[in-house]
């Protein structure tokens, strides 16, 4: 049996075999790889949400540095079962670190985090300052 990679179409699937042609060639590959993730916003919040399948809550760390949310973590490769040899391997280990600069100020002290089936999600409350305001129009 041959396994083939799923070849997504567009030019997604171009910057992905780029950056694992770059990824080959420096050899990044076998050290770090880079959980997908989202950011929304509402009214109040922020919200950050991170695939992290595989890893344990205490792999992972959350930290704010001014206005950057800043998450690492480090999925430990597993050892086969002796006797076992590994045929095909699509899985990333190592450490990771993603930087996102905050469009706004958030209430540091009121950031959440929770970690459940393999998403991390993290609330960022924005600060009163940044929340929109309606503003009364005056009649004259």
């Amino acid at each position: 049996m041959r396994l083939v990679e799923y070849q997504r179409p567009g030019l997604f699937n171009h910057v992905g075999r780029l950056q694992n042609e770059l990824d080959r060639l420096f050899g990044a590959a076998a050290q770090s790889w880079t959980p997908r993730l989202e950011v929304l916003e509402d009214k109040d919040n922020y919200t950050v949400r991170v695939e992290a399948p595989g890893l344990k809550r205490e792999d992972l760390q959350v930290s704010m540095n001014e206005d950057s949310l800043v998450i690492a973590g480090e999925r430990k490769a597993e050892t086969p079962a002796e006797g076992t040899t590994v045929q095909h391997n699509e899985r990333w280990y190592g450490k990771f670190e993603r930087v996102i600069t905050l469009p706004a100020a958030v209430a540091a002290d009121k950031v959440k985090a929770d970690y459940k089936d393999g998403v991390l999600s993290i609330t960022l409350p924005k600060a009163e300052e940044a929340k929109p305001r309606q503003i009364a129009i005056n009649v004259n």
